[in-house]
């Protein structure tokens, strides 16, 4: 039987988000989320009755066109014609992942009360998430200002009966589900084209998948650190709780304290035999992964109030009968927090990518390149390559989106966030840290099998052992790219309880 979340006026959280989607709940509205609905859809039917002034998008044209009054009897041929010509998407195709996520957050959004739309648009929206019925968006179109216009105008295209969608693995004619389905099409009433591309859930959907991912990754992170440190028969001294004292980023805190839990119980951390210092990559890793971590907490700030609030234009105040437009759909609190978020995940690949470079380098009675008989072997001395150019990706892809801005809609819309391709790049950036710690862990394990019979940590054992359930160590030259694939599986799939 199916688990069921309402939709209602209460906080929204990221946990909830995940289990959510992850279990595969069905959405509902809560009886408070249907009178918010219902009541402002009937107090803009009688403002709409009862006077004539223009009102922005609801009885006038759009952008610059706003000077041009609309006839009462074409206001809902308006909203219909909004979303058809502002289908304009083109690119590669959204991950149905993230666009399930869009329809969950523009179901949020537009149950506040604040938006104007009728009762059965916000159902159906509720039927298409339900039955799984996944619009097909593309990537680019979006300028990350007047909401995410054209990945929004391809999200609603089905509520009318057109456009095309996923539905049961394949991609169809939203026509074709809608018969089979026994369902007609929407009637769109004032304001609602507005409602629905008015709006950041492309922006926030990719910022919320990203975070989501880059909670776990994070921790990751610090885990494949801690191997790769022990391995590397590092100093603990760095991590001691003076040093951060005296220094107090609360990352950089709560880095350090990880390391010390994840190492409390090594026999080669607690080896007398050491080097007098090590490298930034490992000595510095609460600077580097706690300054990431503030920044990750931030983001994920600037998210959670995004997906709590209303950001359709103009809105609808039904207790104060007032009607604003003015520009909650602009994404630039997004924009910033996303290029923050490709820097400080970026960095952390970084940082990784050289503790792998450190542990190939045959230094501290590791062998070169991590192999038994270098030289017939290459060993892992390639892999470092592949993260080295997934580094360097990165990079390129963490040049901010948000300092751009091109006008558009002969100048009304002057200052734009371009807070789309900020989402775009981050869901790489993340997906491409996913790869590089992988490497990591490929040759950490790999390190730690030429320190027995010495041991890591209880945990760190363990997290290994279940690694070589999927990946063995190498003793001679073999195809990689297959252990390094299932290493992201496993990377994906692990299950750890940790602080």
């Amino acid at each position: 039987m199916k688990n069921f979340h309402n939709i209602s006026t209460d906080t929204l959280s990221f946990d909830r988000i995940e289990e959510v989607l992850s279990q595969d709940f069905n959405l509902a509205l809560s009886s408070c989320a249907r009178q918010n609905i219902i009541k402002c859809r009937i107090y803009l039917d009688k403002k709409l009755e009862n006077s004539d002034e223009p009102i922005y998008g609801i009885n006038t044209g759009f952008g610059s066109l706003y000077d041009r009054l609309i006839n009462k009897d074409d206001l809902g041929k308006l909203q219909k014609n909004l979303v058809m010509s502002h289908a304009c998407g083109i690119g590669d195709l959204v991950p149905a992942e993230i666009v399930k996520l869009m329809l969950f957050l523009k179901i949020q959004s537009l149950s506040y009360g604040n938006s104007g739309v009728q009762i059965a648009t916000v159902e159906r929206l509720i039927e298409l998430f339900n039955n799984n019925i996944i619009p097909v968006v593309y990537q680019y179109g979006s300028l990350g200002a007047s909401g995410d216009l054209a990945p929004l105008a391809h999200l609603s295209l089905p509520l009318l009966g057109i456009g095309e969608v996923f539905f049961r693995g394949k991609r169809v004619e939203t026509a074709k589900v809608y018969r089979e389905m026994g369902w007609k099409p929407i009637e769109l009433q004032s304001k609602e084209g507005l409602a629905l591309l008015n709006g950041t859930q492309f922006m926030s959907a990719y910022g919320v998948f990203c975070c989501l991912k880059v909670f776990r990754l994070s921790q990751l992170t610090d885990i494949i650190g801690a191997l790769s440190l022990d391995v590397f028969n590092g100093r603990i001294d760095p991590f001691h709780d003076l040093i951060q004292k005296i220094r107090p980023h609360k990352g950089q805190i709560k880095t350090a304290q990880r390391i010390r839990f994840l190492l409390r119980d090594s026999e080669m951390i607690k080896q007398k035999e050491k080097e007098v210092q090590d490298p930034y990559s490992f000595r510095c890793i609460p600077q580097v992964h706690g300054a990431s971590k503030d920044s990750i907490n931030y983001v994920a700030y600037v998210f959670n109030n995004e997906i709590n609030s209303v950001t359709d234009n103009p809105t609808i105040f039904p207790d104060d009968d007032l009607i604003i437009s003015a520009g909650n759909f602009h994404g630039q609190p997004l924009a910033l927090a996303l290029d923050n978020l490709c820097i400080a995940v970026s960095e952390l690949g970084s940082i990784s990518e050289r503790r792998t470079y450190q542990l190939l380098s045959g230094k501290r009675n590791l062998p070169p390149f991590l192999v038994a008989n270098p030289g017939l072997n290459s060993g892992f001395m390639i892999p470092q390559y592949t993260a080295a150019s997934i580094v360097s990706a990165n990079k390129q892809l963490s040049t901010p989106a948000s300092v751009d801005s091109i006008e558009s809609c002969h100048g009304q819309e002057d200052h734009v966030s371009m807070g789309a391709n900020a989402a775009t790049k981050a869901f790489k950036v993340v997906e491409n840290l996913e790869r590089i710690l992988s490497i990591e862990l490929f040759n950490a394990a790999q390190a730690l099998d030429f320190r027995r019979p010495l041991k890591t940590s209880e945990f760190l054992e363990k997290f290994v052992g279940d690694y070589r359930k999927k990946v063995s160590f190498i003793d001679n030259d073999r195809v990689m790219y297959d252990d390094i694939r299932k290493t992201v599986e496993f990377l994906r799939e692990v299950e750890y309880e940790l602080e």
